[in-house]
């Protein structure tokens, strides 16, 4: 891709199933279901690791949401797209897996929309994390009664997909086998 070129994402069916390529402001502008993903970490002890959207971020910019979120590039593996962006996003990795995906769709104040089939990767890390401050304003470590009063308290301060996602995400470690480590 060159440096002007805006990058794609990969357009699906309702069964995650490729059906095209398209810009990513496009994709936002016009409602376009595409492919995403969502990654929450988790410590040794239970905390979810958050982060604070950039402000400069071109919808949601300043809120609280999951570890890291993205798009795969067109011909990438989602698996290798969550790592990928682990790293460009919060300086780090560890296993992960992806337990269930849903779709969503909302509209922003800007005009733009999210549409996506949105692919849940769960990881287990005590390691550090180093964040890039274009992606990132802040990170923190925090246990799940803390962030669900918080949500409860200012809902406002979370990403519309946080806010679905975490209640899944949630339910599935509560009733998930005990033979899988997270």
């Amino acid at each position: 891709m060159a440096l002007n070129e805006e990058p794609l994402v990969v357009l699906v069916d309702r069964e995650d199933r490729e059906i095209g390529l398209a810009p990513k402001t496009e994709a936002h502008q016009k409602a376009l279901l595409h492919r995403a993903f969502s990654v929450f970490v988790f410590n040794g002890v239970g905390e979810l690791l958050l982060q604070q959207r950039s402000p400069d971020k071109y919808h949601s910019g300043g809120l609280w949401t999951n570890t890291c979120c993205s798009h795969p590039l067109p011909g990438e593996n989602i698996h290798a797209a969550a790592h990928r962006r682990l790293v460009e996003e919060m300086g780090m990795d560890c296993p992960l897996e992806s337990p269930f995906w849903f779709i969503y769709q909302t509209e922003f104040e800007n005009g733009l929309s999210e549409h996506e089939l949105d692919h849940v990767f769960l990881g287990n890390s005590d390691g550090p994390f180093r964040i890039d401050p274009s992606e990132v304003a802040a990170a923190l470590w925090i246990s799940l009664a803390e962030l669900e009063a918080w949500m409860e308290r200012r809902p406002q301060d979370f990403t519309f997909w946080f806010k679905h996602i975490y209640p899944r995400c949630a339910e599935f470690l509560h009733n998930r086998p005990s033979t899988m480590v997270l």
